[in-house]
């Protein structure tokens, strides 16, 4: 299935007709240089592109007040000063004779994107639209947002297609809060908002932006704000908010449809949010939600401002919803203190709502977000001065390889669909088999076994020459060739390699130790290992089995420490009998994807063959079947990841979750 990419220049022609300085940087240029960035790298066409329509009044109607709407479709028909009048009503709005029209079409294209998705045409898909809409509430445009065209969207997916759990990912760095406003007393609708705040002293400058405001009645514990208080935030912050925020609390949602508030002014250089991810961060993030709702995720513009970081992150995240391997993440911080004082409070504002919180640190000690701060007119225009005047690099080419997947099976096994069989080399390295024999063989050993390592050193090769993205094999004996690959990769200087074991069972324990190399296992087997630095267990209860615990354990350590140790290949290896089910086995696969620039290879043991099409399906970049609603997880196992958690972070700056873990400064 393809990606859809939905955009009419018609929606180019809603533009301000007088001076108005808050209004000015709303241009339509926004919307063009995204599509030329698109059309310019091929990436437009590599999508389905799906015509726009107008959105119906009963469609508009889902969201807004028929008195509301009844006052917008009467602009088309104004004079310009009337324009200027009718947009004075408003907060930071203006009006064009054409915005009614525009705005029925933003709206259109975001429903068309949903029908499309929902009926399985296209798989996921982004619709470039303007007037944007995350702030545009019942009665009143605001924010430049005239009608608000992902709550409408949710609305209308829950109404036409049955949905009863649709989760809203606002990145923008202005709070949304006309969708919260929409759904904050709605258990079907989890809203999450990162925002600029600064201790409410930000546009909309509103106290229901702030961690505390977790929706109402029913719907209390379904709106999750993280509100920033400094700026400068960079991608760690970021990707910290993701894994210890978002990412856990909507594996225990489990939605059925992902829609983005894709607002690309979080980004660097961009005048608003004065903050500092690089464009790369945002495909990392899409890949993260990639791996939800069965992969149904609907991407929606809202801001960005600087248009040369507008137009990248557009393309970084439209390429990572094609399928193509992330690129490595570079320049991971420690997360600054404000942010980490952001996440302990959101998180203990939600432990009572959210399994996953329940372990949750109390607030912070001293002033919190609660608390107004002014900010010095010296400080406030230091800070502008250096959004202005911040530059970063070209975001790193994304070249995805000629085959996605390639498998190393026995000669009777069935090759997975879509894959392709890596053939045994007739005359490999005389100096390669001499090594492997002396080092595993111990002389002239098993011819097959023999063959096997080369095969994989083979497969090594073409993933370094980047032939091949990620791969398969079924092995006999799971360390040797665990230990096979590792020493062939870390030959190379900068190559590093990330092992996650899956399941009990002995792993070899003599390739670690020199910072190339580092092994996380989870099962449920204690050990006696000390070299933490490099081997990590993860004892869990019920092992493998247990889902609660396991995501627990991906989110809470394996992911951040993956994204810091940002190695050149992830090995993913499953124990025998690891008793992990394919749902999960297929959700780690496709998360872990996102480190590496895809290069991931899976080892099993033979005769698990049942699971090698489940696996191959996952590394094709099909998407993870949905793990259902979590319980919560056995507090045993809460206990036991919070301990690793603490002992660790003194190594590993991603896993820290409170203000008192800080390591970074709040300089910008």
């Amino acid at each position: 299935m393809a990606t859809a990419l939905i955009y009419d220049g018609e929606m180019t022609s809603h533009k301000l007709l007088w001076d108005d300085p808050l209004c000015k940087i709303e241009v339509p240029d926004r919307l063009t240089v995204s599509y030329e960035a698109l059309v310019r790298s091929g990436l437009a066409d590599r999508c389905v592109s799906i015509p726009v329509r107008e959105a119906t009044e009963d469609e508009i109607l889902l969201i807004h007040r028929e008195e509301y709407l009844e006052k917008v479709k009467k602009t088309p028909h104004m004079s310009v000063e009337e324009l200027k009048d009718f947009s004075l009503q408003f907060d930071a709005v203006y009006f064009h004779p054409n915005s009614y029209h525009c705005a029925k079409l933003a709206v259109g294209a975001s429903l068309q994107l949903v029908d499309h998705v929902m009926l399985g045409k296209v798989k996921n898909g982004m619709a470039l639209v303007r007037p944007p809409g995350h702030h545009s509430t019942h009665d009143a445009a605001c924010g430049f947002c005239t009608f608000n065209n992902v709550a409408i969207a949710a609305q209308y997916a829950k109404q036409t297609y049955g949905l009863q759990r649709v989760l809203i990912v606002d990145w923008d760095i202005h709070h949304g809060q006309g969708v919260q406003y929409c759904f904050e007393d709605d258990p079907s609708v989890l809203y999450f908002s990162w925002h600029r705040f600064e201790h409410s002293t930000f546009w909309p400058n509103l106290s229901e932006s702030d961690y505390n405001a977790v929706g109402k009645d029913q719907g209390a514990g379904f709106t999750v704000n993280v509100p920033w208080n400094k700026v400068g935030m960079k991608n760690s912050d970021f990707l910290l908010a993701f894994c210890h925020v978002l990412m856990p609390a909507a594996y225990e949602f489990c939605p059925e449809l992902v829609l983005v508030s894709a607002g690309f002014d979080s980004g660097i250089g961009d005048p608003e949010g004065q903050m500092r991810a690089t464009p790369d961060v945002f495909a990392h993030l899409t890949h993260l939600l990639m791996n939800l709702a069965g992969g149904k995720v609907c991407a929606v513009l809202e801001g960005g401002y600087n248009l040369t970081s507008l137009s990248q992150s557009v393309c970084q995240t439209v390429q990572t919803l094609l399928g193509d391997p992330n690129p490595r993440p570079d320049n991971l911080d420690s997360p600054c203190k404000s942010a980490l004082e952001s996440i302990q409070c959101v998180r203990w504002a939600h432990k009572q709502y959210w399994s996953c919180f329940r372990h949750a640190a109390n607030l912070p000690e001293g002033q919190i977000s609660t608390k107004p701060v002014g900010l010095a007119k010296e400080e406030e225009e230091s800070t502008v001065k250096k959004a202005k005047e911040c530059v970063w690099p070209e975001p790193p080419k994304r070249v995805a390889p000629l085959v996605r997947t390639a498998v190393l099976l026995s000669d009777d096994s069935v090759c997975p669909e879509g894959c392709e069989r890596l053939t045994s080399s007739d005359s490999p390295d005389p100096d390669v088999v001499n090594e492997l024999r002396e080092n595993f063989l111990k002389g002239d050993g098993d011819r097959e076994a023999l063959s096997a390592l080369t095969d994989l050193i083979t497969f090594m090769e073409k993933m370094e020459k980047n032939e091949i993205c990620n791969g398969l094999a079924v092995v006999r004996d799971i360390t040797m060739a665990v230990t096979c690959v590792v020493q062939q990769v870390t030959k190379a200087p900068s190559n590093r390699v990330l092992v996650v074991c899956v399941g009990d069972g002995e792993v070899p324990s003599n390739i670690t130790g020199d910072g190339k190399t580092l092994m996380v296992q989870v099962g449920c087997r204690e050990t006696k290992r000390s070299d933490h630095k490099s081997y990590i267990p993860v004892c869990l209860t019920k092992g493998c089995s247990d889902l609660s615990g396991f995501i627990q354990a991906v989110f809470g350590l394996l992911l951040p420490m993956g994204y810091e140790f940002n190695p050149s290949l992830l090995l993913l290896v499953r124990m025998p009998g690891s008793d992990v089910c394919d749902r999960m086995w297929q959700q780690l696969t496709g998360l872990l994807q996102s480190l590496a620039k895809g290069h991931m290879l899976v080892l099993m043991q033979a005769g698990e063959n049942s699971c090698v099409s489940p696996t191959a399906s996952s590394l094709l970049g099909n998407p993870a079947p949905p793990l259902g609603r979590l319980q919560a997880p056995l507090p045993q196992d809460v206990e036991e990841i919070e301990r690793l958690r603490l002992k660790l972070q003194v190594d590993w700056k991603l896993l820290q979750n409170t203000a008192r873990d800080a390591r970074r400064s709040d300089e910008v």
